[in-house]
């Protein structure tokens, strides 16, 4: 990524993939690429393999959540798709280039975990100072940004005296500056609060319908679920899972469901027994007269349920998260 030292050479009009601008119609419809990336760190029996044969495509204006737990080579990838480090294997590209010419011409930015700001500039000559390296253009977005980063309120104050999810928002305002046509977030809303954190995505969700290309990586699944219309999940540093969000909850995740049992013991006793003996039904538990389970074919087991004098029923969607765990576990 650019620094105070290096200015990037100025972007070209067709740098940056916007609908409705100057370069949007012309830009190339993948905005990434991975092709066979292998990245392994250590030798023999210290060997890591961070990222161990990688193949991953995403196009302008998808919005991508990338996750896994943690070593799954996540940061990695991340890492190599901002020209921050180098494959050991394979290719990568990022609009047709390699990476780090991408990150010069502003046509790729991130909002990282890692990597410090200086303490003693205020928000707003942080700001300034990083627009300045990207031309006048970037300097006449910098009163938006800094609304759209929710800093107004903030230009003065030095960036030692903000909390650690105010500087991460400075680190977004930071990463808009250049206007992108790709954002990459690693864990963006670590620190902020409830309130902050649902207006970054409100952010991000109108950036996304203007046509920017967002890859995010998170551990709070329910930002997953509800901002990504893609989910790629990495496991050991492979893919084991890329489909649309909705499709890989439903098509993983078995449905909850909950119900009182009969007040007789014995006839409690026969649905228990039948359920734990049936290969539709997991995780099958008794709490205070009130059963939980879940089933791949919750329609059949909610009308046995019933009709052996169950009531109270509940049905529950599959989350994210019960597809998360399926795809992880050892």
């Amino acid at each position: 990524m650019p620094t105070v030292a290096e200015r990037p050479p100025a972007a070209q009009p067709n740098d940056v993939a916007r609908p409705n601008a100057v370069g949007g119609d012309t830009a190339p419809p993948i905005a990434v690429e991975l092709r066979g990336v292998r990245r392994h760190f250590g030798s023999g029996d210290q060997l890591v393999r961070a990222v161990d044969g990688l193949d991953l495509t995403i196009r302008r204006g998808e919005v991508v959540a990338l996750l896994g737990p943690n070593g799954a080579g996540k940061t990695t990838t991340l890492d190599m798709l901002l020209g921050l480090s180098e494959p050991g294997e394979g290719s990568v590209r990022v609009r047709g280039m390699v990476p780090a010419a991408a990150a010069r011409r502003g046509a790729i930015a991130a909002v990282l975990q890692t990597g410090g700001l200086l303490a003693d500039l205020t928000v707003g000559e942080t700001v300034r100072l990083i627009a300045s390296l990207h031309g006048a253009a970037a300097m006449a977005r910098v009163p938006s940004v800094l609304t759209k980063a929710d800093l107004t309120a903030l230009v003065g104050r030095r960036v030692a005296k903000c909390s650690g999810g105010e500087q991460q928002r400075v680190k977004f305002a930071l990463a808009l500056v250049a206007d992108p046509g790709i954002l990459v977030l690693d864990e963006p809303t670590a620190g902020m609060d409830v309130t902050a954190r649902r207006r970054f995505w409100d952010v991000m969700r109108a950036d996304a319908d203007a046509g920017r290309t967002i890859i995010f990586a998170t551990h709070y699944l329910e930002e997953a679920e509800q901002f990504a219309h893609r989910t790629v999940v990495m496991h050991r540093g492979r893919i084991v899972a890329d489909a649309p969000t909705a499709q890989l909850r439903v098509g993983l995740g078995a449905r909850g469901i909950a119900a009182s049992l009969p007040a007789d013991d014995e006839d409690a006793a026969g649905i228990l027994r039948r359920l734990r003996e049936s290969e539709d039904a997991t995780d099958v538990r008794v709490d205070a007269g009130r059963l939980t389970l879940r089933a791949s074919d919750s329609d059949a087991i909610a009308a046995a349920l019933l009709a052996a004098g169950c009531r109270d029923l509940e049905i529950t969607a599959p989350t994210l998260e019960t597809a998360f765990t399926a795809l992880t576990e050892d």
